[in-house]
């Protein structure tokens, strides 16, 4: 069974998060994400969604960091490059994640507070990611010490 067919069924999915792109908050293989099946609402920004890409195979956890029309603009907490997604590629929501055997679910008042620190600070991401790239490519360019 895919994992659509499992939120279709029970409405209801528990897994190991797979990928670092919503680090800090899940890293892969250690923590346990539960998800429900998208009902008749929309998601809000702030909110975890799981999500296929046009296509695609693969099946997508990352947060709303803006609501449309016809869909929302996607973003994982560990990039900083945004995708625009249709209402339709939205099969499930985040409603808690597990760590160490504690749940936390998202009305959680600490994750609601990472949550507004995140969405606060997503130029500061952006910028420290492109400070990054370029020490990179300077690493690449011009050896270890960057000369």
């Amino acid at each position: 069974m895919t994992i659509a067919e499992i939120l279709k069924k029970d409405g209801i999915l528990v897994y190991k998060t797979k990928g670092s792109s919503m680090e800090p908050m899940l890293h892969e293989n250690r923590d346990v994400v539960v998800i429900r099946a998208k009902g008749l609402s929309r998601a809000e920004k702030g909110d975890v969604v799981l999500y296929t890409r046009e296509g695609k195979p693969d099946y997508v956890l990352h947060r709303v960091v803006r609501v449309g029309k016809e869909g929302y603009v996607m973003m994982g907490d560990h990039q900083f490059r945004k995708e625009r997604i249709p209402e339709s590629a939205v099969i499930g929501v985040l409603t808690s994640f597990i760590r160490n055997g504690r749940e936390i679910p998202v009305t959680d008042p600490e994750y609601l507070k990472y949550v507004a620190t995140l969405s606060d600070s997503s130029f500061l991401r952006f910028l420290g990611f492109g400070f990054r790239a370029v020490k990179r490519k300077m690493k690449h360019l011009f050896g270890k010490d960057g000369q």
